[in-house]
């Protein structure tokens, strides 16, 4: 297959166009500052020779959009939302102007888009998209704004003829360098990976393998279109996450964080306690109904195996 990545030089992009090409497919990314073979320049807002590379392509991943990890003042609220929205309408544009646009295109979203809850887990028909929720900081409202702006724009400016998928994902967990994992378990190698806040609230988590044994999935089913979880079927609260990873880290000691504490730690680290505070139970009904199997449901396996591999050097 010919696959176009735009936005792949992110995290998420990283690992899918590297398994992408070790299976033998022919990848090309779309990015600001191209650096390497199979990168291709763009702005993300307005048309250009980029277009030529949609021309008769299989798959179009759109994953563009500003990082989130930053702290959301004005000016990063509106470069996180038009990075997306622009960047969804141009490529919407450009295949309309397309004799043969490709016939599969995932757009990215977030489980962030539900809303901050214990009882009841979030699947894709009965999940209830945030915003209202009494007591919630104004960040959740920006970052659920964003997400359903990014999925309404992708419902109006891609054709009716190309197949959707809107991937509502969780944390992608993966051993590579200054992703989540890793800061995660940057925080239990210092024993600092106790309990965040009262511990309630729900992690949901996706491994790397199975997010991209998901996307294979969604290409290739052509029953499935619109919002799709990727996420474990098995998300847990953050006390019993934490303790997993220490435990297969083999570190008993982890120093729980009070609210405050993750706040003052935020604004040092100039990004948000989103991440950490709010309660995102989100499970892949559609996934799950459509036959997909995972390799790793439930977090204790996953955190064993992405330790070892961490501690093999993989994604250094």
């Amino acid at each position: 297959m010919r696959i176009v990545i735009p936005g792949g030089s992110g995290q998420v992009g990283t690992l899918l166009s590297r398994r992408f090409r070790s299976d033998g497919h022919d990848v090309v990314i779309l990015t600001r500052h191209p650096r390497a073979a199979g990168e291709v320049a763009w702005n993300g807002r307005d048309p250009g020779d980029w277009i030529d590379t949609l021309a008769g392509c299989d798959v179009l991943i759109n994953l563009a959009g500003r990082s989130v990890n930053c702290r959301y003042g004005a000016r990063n609220r509106q470069q996180i939302l038009e990075s997306r929205v622009l960047s969804t309408q141009v490529l919407g544009d450009a295949c309309k102007s397309l004799a043969a646009p490709p016939p599969v295109w995932l757009q990215a979203s977030t489980a962030t888009i539900y809303a901050h809850r214990y009882d009841a887990a979030h699947d894709e028909a009965t999940g209830i998209v945030g915003g209202d929720e009494p007591g919630a900081p104004s960040t959740w409202r920006f970052s659920i704004d964003v997400a359903t702006a990014w999925e309404q724009v992708a419902d109006h400016a891609i054709p009716d003829k190309i197949r959707v998928a809107k991937l509502r994902s969780a944390m992608t967990m993966s051993p590579d360098r200054d992703g989540i994992f890793d800061t995660l378990l940057r925080l239990v190698r210092r024993r600092l990976g106790g309990t965040c806040g009262d511990g309630r609230q729900f992690v949901s988590w996706i491994h790397e393998l199975d997010f991209v044994r998901a996307v294979y999935w969604l290409i290739e089913r052509e029953d499935l279109d619109g919002p799709v979880n990727l996420s474990s079927p098995h998300p847990l609260p953050n006390r019993e996450f934490m303790a997993a990873l220490r435990a297969a880290w083999g570190t008993r000691v982890g120093l729980p964080a009070t609210r405050w504490m993750l706040e003052a730690g935020a604004l040092l680290m100039q990004t948000e306690t989103e991440l950490v505070l709010k309660s995102r139970r989100v499970v892949p009904k559609r996934l799950l109904d459509s036959g997909f199997e995972f390799q790793f449901p439930t977090w204790p396996e996953a955190a064993e195996e992405l330790c070892g591999r961490w501690r093999g050097g993989a994604g250094s």
